[in-house]
């Protein structure tokens, strides 16, 4: 059989196509074996991989359940102290009433001032320090004046509530080192939970007064710092050091109050325990020590010409006479109260002055000149304070005529007449005896009210300084009589007085028939 290529080729095609053929049967079966091999593997691969999910998802179910049970446990252990404030709702009512009551205290007023100055000049100060306002002040001078500015008047606020604080602070100290019986029931209802004694609490107090301390001398040293220095040659380092101190201090002894034994509650003897009056009357000089269930003020706002000598004191001798009538009246110690007043209505003048050293600015002086100016006035309001705490606890008649808001009257009338209302509180507190709810004096017997009739309220038609000359307001005989005893109060007012003989017994015969 002879081949020709192209007829070999021919003849060998069908054949090499059978062969090839075959062997593509053979691969096809081959691969269709290798097929179904695959399949078969990817479906227990397949299988594995779905249980393995399963397994996976029961153990997250699992995990979220357990965490779920806990984490509600938990939640539920949190919830528990907090489901007594907030199992009601929000008393917004009641949140706005006391948030007016809160406000009509005058201190509480100028406090709400100074922390919104405050918050103004420090947001302004950090704008400027961040660069949040180069945009604005587009030259290096004008952040560095207004750095200086809003750094010198957060100076002069801190350093004036310092001023403010120290001298109640001071007196505190003289306390803790007198140590007398008195003065344990100030400190202790200054500094102590419940106003109860507590162990060890000599060394407790001491801790919190001198951290008090350091805080003011902290401020001083900083305000001599921003005083004596400019603003390029200041010690950064002073500045940081004296800035952690007055802030570290305050912050320290507020948490020590609370965590130490002063902030907690002991089991105490009662009868060991001190306690202070709670409520003062007054009781009239004139008729015996009978207790003033109406008291009234003596004389009018303009009633000076009454007594001239107390009209002159109250003119020249302000701040002494305010302090002595507050101590008068219970209203704490006499020095304190000369101190703060002063400082009051002095000191803003001299720290915002001296804040201007530094400043280039003019405008910003007169600003700064004028802000001492007004809150030197307004340092008024102190007596203004006081006069609406002494009308409140000895019932005094209150001046209703601005929008029956007596309050306002009261430090209006301290704004633009102080000397007239505090020669009038002065009269007032002289013509009466401090007394508290359980020394009162009481009434003679011809002067008891009838069985029918209420409370006799002693008429006051006469003038106390008018019938007395100036040196009695310091003699012995316009003295406080109720720290006397009752024995020595009775005797030194009724001296010279007759009284009607009250029989011991009442001797009934056996013939008379009672009715």
């Amino acid at each position: 059989m002879t081949r020709d290529t192209i007829g070999g080729s021919l003849q060998e095609g069908p054949q090499d196509a059978a062969s090839v053929g075959n062997t593509n049967d053979f691969k096809i079966n081959e691969n269709s074996a290798l097929q179904i091999s695959s399949s078969r593997r990817g479906l227990l691969s397949n299988e594995s991989h779905h249980r393995g999910k399963h397994r996976m998802l029961i153990s997250i179910v699992n995990k979220y359940i357990f965490l779920h049970f806990v984490l509600s446990s938990i939640k539920e252990n949190i919830r528990k102290p907090f489901n007594c404030v907030f199992a009601k709702k929000v008393d917004w009512k009641f949140l706005r009433r006391s948030c007016k009551q809160w406000i009509k205290n005058p201190l509480n007023m100028a406090l709400l001032l100074w922390i919104i100055c405050v918050a103004i000049s420090g947001a302004i100060l950090f704008l400027v320090m961040t660069g949040m306002l180069n945009k604005i002040l587009i030259k290096q001078s004008q952040r560095n004046t207004w750095c200086e500015v809003n750094n010198q008047f957060l100076n002069a606020l801190f350093t004036l509530m310092s001023l403010y604080q120290h001298p109640k602070r001071f007196h505190h100290l003289v306390l803790l080192c007198r140590w007398k019986p008195k003065d344990i029931i100030i400190l202790r209802t200054t500094y102590c939970k419940n106003d109860t004694r507590k162990p060890r609490e000599w060394v407790h107090m001491m801790v919190v007064v001198v951290l008090l301390h350091v805080n003011c001398f902290a401020q001083y040293a900083l305000c001599g710092l921003n005083w004596g220095f400019n603003r390029s040659e200041r010690p950064l380092v002073g500045v940081g050091i004296c800035i952690s101190v007055a802030i570290a201090a305050p912050a320290i002894a507020s948490v020590y109050c609370i965590a130490s034994p002063l902030g907690k509650e002991y089991e105490i003897d009662e009868e060991a325990q001190n306690h202070i009056p709670t409520k003062s009357t007054f009781a009239s000089r004139n008729d015996h020590g009978l207790v003033e269930y109406a008291p009234q003020w003596r004389g009018g706002i303009f009633d000076f010409w009454d007594n001239l000598s107390v009209a002159c004191l109250a003119l020249f001798c302000s701040f002494c006479v305010f302090g002595r009538n507050m101590e008068r009246v219970h209203f704490g110690n006499m020095y304190v109260h000369i101190a703060t007043f002063l400082l009051f209505c002095v000191a803003p003048f001299g720290i915002f002055n001296m804040a201007t050293l530094n400043i280039d600015d003019e405008p910003v002086r007169r600003v700064f000149g004028l802000m001492s100016i007004l809150l030197c006035v307004f340092g008024l309001l102190y007596g203004g304070y006081w006069r609406i705490q002494m009308r409140e606890r000895f019932n005094l008649p209150p001046n209703k005529i601005c929008c029956g808001k007596p309050a306002v009257i009261d430090c209006t009338q301290w704004l633009f007449c102080c000397w007239c209302s505090l020669a009038q509180e002065v009269r007032t507190a002289e013509f009466y005896d401090i007394v508290d709810e359980k020394s009162c004096v009481q009434p003679a017997l011809n002067s008891l009210p009838a069985e029918d009739k209420g409370p006799q309220v002693t008429s006051m038609s006469t003038s106390f300084w008018s019938s007395h000359d100036l040196s009695k307001i310091w003699s012995e005989e316009s003295k406080d009589f109720s720290s006397l005893s009752e024995s020595e109060f009775s005797r030194g007012k009724k001296q010279n007085i007759m009284e009607a003989p009250v029989p011991q017994s009442i001797q009934i015969d056996d013939n008379d028939n009672p009715l």
